[in-house]
């Protein structure tokens, strides 16, 4: 299974430092800058774990049935 928190504090922090590069070298000042950066960090937080427990959610239940279908296969063959 995929680390939900670690991946998303990651992803969170990757954005807040471009959003915050990106506003600085496009003249925005410094308070717009760090509300943006904080704003981006928190969006990218809830976009990437959402995203990271769907996929935890998609393989959780392929692992399921997968298990089931192998249990159904070797009931068949007696």
């Amino acid at each position: 299974m995929l680390h939900v928190r670690s991946m998303a504090v990651s992803a969170a922090v990757l954005c807040f430092f471009v959003v915050g590069i990106v506003g600085s070298l496009c003249g925005l000042s410094p308070s717009t800058c760090c509300k943006r950066a904080v704003l981006g960090a928190v969006v990218a937080y809830i976009l990437v774990g959402a995203g990271v427990r769907a996929i935890n959610a998609i393989l959780t239940q392929a692992m399921i049935e997968s298990q089931i279908n192998k249990g159904n296969a070797g009931d068949n063959k007696g």
